[in-house]
């Protein structure tokens, strides 16, 4: 008997493209929910920290919202030099 995860029914095996559009979207969703979290813990509104990263409101927002891809060079600006908050990066 073969049991399959509830991701692997909803969103495909692991491997296949829509598992792996499906873990992609997790991941913006989590970076999304750490930019929202230390922007807040900073005490900045998105305006400010725009203004300090030299981007715009509306861009932090749509970061926020996960509604666009971001730069890794991008992200280390945003949290490192706005949020004085430090990345590791691990690749596994």
């Amino acid at each position: 008997m073969i049991i399959q995860s509830v991701s692997d029914f909803r969103y495909g095996e692991v491997g296949t493209s829509k598992q792996d559009e499906f873990e992609e979207k997790s991941q913006y969703f989590v970076i999304s929910e750490m930019l929202k979290e230390a922007r807040r813990e900073a005490k900045m509104t998105q305006e400010q920290l725009a203004e300090k990263v030299g981007t715009k409101k509306s861009y932090i927002s749509r970061l926020e919202n996960g509604k666009c891809d971001i730069q890794l060079s991008t992200l280390y600006r945003i949290f490192e030099f706005g949020l004085g908050k430090k990345i590791n990066l691990l690749i596994s």
